[in-house]
């Protein structure tokens, strides 16, 4: 990687303010005190190695979690300055942990080109929000150490040996008086590693979980960057092409972007911002897009693939089935709030549109073959967009016509305030019966649905309008589905999927969830679908209360507790729920409606490629992944009906 030749030291660091408010509201600079902002201190960390590679200083980046929660992250960069500070009078190393917005990425005359960290904030928030940390450095011929305590100074820098080397080390050990939890997810962080690892190619990160008696341990480097980022993605799909088309050029704005068409229905775009996951997207994936429809369009045209007489392709026609990769490098990126999730920076629209149409044109000119494959798929896809809008159509004219837009099963609730109005997803018309005699009618609605549901992840969206099973949901919620939903006109506040706890009600629910993540996906991403948990037994007895049991943990715990009083397990009678349909309207209150004593779960999305990925293995066409993914996951079952 080419070095920013750049000097780095004391002058390049700039001081902007204190440190007084971050422990007082952690959740400002971290997002939250969950888990979630327990594993954003160690991104803050690593996120300064990483900008040391994007300067092209360093190569290797090691982080370990020891027993207890200490997080270790070590890199082979140029080291942190050591020398005194012209303006705080300490160390530079000091005044980098211990002073807000102090680092080497404000400004033109920073230590960095480009930096994913905005705020500057990392290395100070992450020590003043840890029970203790330590930094040694290893630069200018020796080995510094300084310690600190809650973020206060307890050891300032000095000298503890010579060394050659040059790198950061830090460990510490996250204010267990502040998180929730200190107990770190290693599947999280992996993930998050190996993703940094594919947009920074040839950069090797590796993470090792020492806290158990089997260590973790997973190591990352991609030598081809964002086009295994891409090829990984795609790992249980069909690829339309092989490789990966690839898009770079250098300058102001560093561009790199993969590409690679597959059989699947859905799009799938990623995009970064000095390696920032913007999960809302912003000006690169607007120029993306455009540039991505003016050149399929104009190449269709060119070649008489598109006549005269057609409409050009839309959009979404063209990106019907694309997985891509974009990846940004802006000197001064401009984030719309502070979670970093939107990039705002206008003049990076038309860089990315301009590359776009320069690099993939040549490439279309030169791979008459992959162009004629995609654009097939392009047309079919505007084929099938054009039966879902008269299917659409046909359906609101049909509407219009009823007495009644609502399903003919649907029991509405008579409250229409959708904030305080939830909707039951019910498998079957049995259970659906005890819902609806079961229910709160001012704010419980109760859609029952029978019969064998689409797997719209084999379907398009024209086969799903007028679908028997599907369009009751659709027009149940009341927001549209794909292009045209609009999440300010849903009826219910809660979606809430309500089937047996067998296997037959776990396959309605993730042919449920399938449908919603593919053509409702602002309905999850804004918290509003969740699972009814309905009890698997019902212990009782002849003058004690019934005790219901929502785990196999629930049952033996109920035992127990029984057993204190004096009441043996040979006395009891258990009741094995096999169905919904098993319970009375009374039980079905009790147990699975009634918000006072129900069990919710939320459905959440914490990471979208990870969604992705799960869907197109267990609804996909591709047969080799899902049986992998059984066999894997087999030893992991429970309540099993067979």
């Amino acid at each position: 990687m080419e070095k920013f030749e750049h000097e780095y030291g004391a002058e390049q660091i700039q001081v902007l303010e204190g440190l007084e408010a971050v422990r007082k509201r952690p959740g400002m600079y971290i997002g939250s005190t969950s888990v979630r902002g327990l594993h954003h201190m160690v991104y803050e960390i690593v996120d300064n190695c990483v900008d040391e590679a994007l300067a092209g200083y360093c190569t290797d980046i090691k982080v370990e979690i020891e027993p207890g929660n200490i997080v270790s992250v070590e890199d082979n960069g140029r080291g942190i300055p050591v020398e005194i500070h012209p303006k705080t009078k300490i160390s530079t190393a000091e005044t980098v942990y211990t002073v807000l917005h102090a680092g080497g990425k404000f400004g033109g005359d920073s230590g960095y080109k480009v930096s994913g960290g905005l705020h500057g904030v990392g290395a100070s928030v992450v020590n003043a929000l840890s029970n203790w940390t330590e930094v040694t450095i290893q630069r200018d011929g020796g080995i510094y150490q300084m310690y600190f305590e809650k973020g206060k100074t307890v050891k300032k820098l000095e000298k503890i040996g010579e060394s050659e080397k040059t790198g950061t080390k830090v460990r510490f050990l996250a204010d267990d008086t502040i998180f929730e939890s200190l107990e770190y997810e290693f599947e999280v962080l992996e993930k998050r590693f190996r993703e940094i690892a594919f947009l920074t190619k040839g950069v090797k990160i590796s993470i090792e979980d020492k806290r158990g008696e089997t260590p973790k341990k997973s190591e990352f480097c991609f030598e081809g960057g964002l086009i295994s980022f891409v090829e990984f993605l795609n790992k249980n799909k069909e690829p339309l092409h092989k490789p990966p088309i690839y898009i770079e050029k250098d300058g102001e704005v560093p561009v790199e972007i993969a590409i690679q068409y597959t059989s699947a229905y859905s799009e799938n775009i990623y995009t970064f911002t000095n390696n920032i996951n913007t999960i809302e997207g912003g000006t690169h994936l607007e120029g993306f897009k455009r540039g991505l429809t003016k050149v399929f369009n104009d190449y269709a045209r060119n070649h008489n693939i598109l006549k005269d007489k057609e409409q050009n392709l839309q959009g979404e026609d063209i990106r019907e089935g694309i997985t891509a990769v974009i990846s940004v490098k802006v000197k001064e990126p401009q984030f719309e709030g502070q979670t970093k999730t939107k990039l705002g920076n206008s003049e990076v629209t038309g860089i990315v549109q301009s590359m776009v149409n320069d690099v993939l044109s040549a490439f279309l000119e030169e791979n008459p073959a992959v162009a004629k494959t995609i654009l097939e798929k392009c047309i079919s896809a505007s084929r099938a967009r054009e039966a879902a809008r008269k299917a659409r159509e046909l359906v609101r004219r049909k509407s219009a016509l009823e007495t009644t837009t609502l399903p003919g099963k649907l029991a509405d609730c008579s409250d229409k305030n959708p904030d305080n109005c939830e909707v039951y997803i019910v498998e079957g018309d049995s259970a659906g019966g005890s819902a609806k005699q079961g229910r709160d009618r001012k704010f419980q609605a109760i859609l029952p649905l029978w019969g064998k549901m689409l797997n719209v992840e084999k379907s398009r969206a024209d086969k799903i309008y007028g679908n028997d099973k599907l369009n009751p949901v659709i027009v149940a919620i009341g927001a549209g589905i794909g292009a045209d939903f609009d999440i300010t006109k849903i009826r219910y506040g809660k979606v809430i999927i309500m089937a047996d706890a067998d296997v037959d009600g776990a396959h309605i629910r993730t042919l449920l969830l399938t449908f919603f993540f593919r053509y409702m996906r602002p309905l999850i991403e804004n918290g509003n679908v969740y699972l009814a948990q309905p009890p698997l037994y019902k212990v009782y007895k002849k003058g004690i209360q019934d005790v219901y049991c929502y785990t196999d943990e629930d049952l033996e715990r109920t035992f127990k507790e029984l057993e204190e009083k004096g009441i043996t397990r040979d006395t009891l009678s258990i009741q094995r729920y096999k169905g919904l349909g098993e319970m009375n309207p009374e039980q079905l209150w009790d147990t699975t409606m009634n918000p006072e004593t129900r069990i919710l779960i939320q459905v959440k999305m914490e990471d979208a490629i990870k969604a992705d990925e799960i869907f197109t293995i267990l609804m996909g066409d591709e047969v080799n992944p899902r049986r992998e993914f059984i066999e894997k996951n087999a030893k992991n079952v429970k309540n099993l009906d067979i």
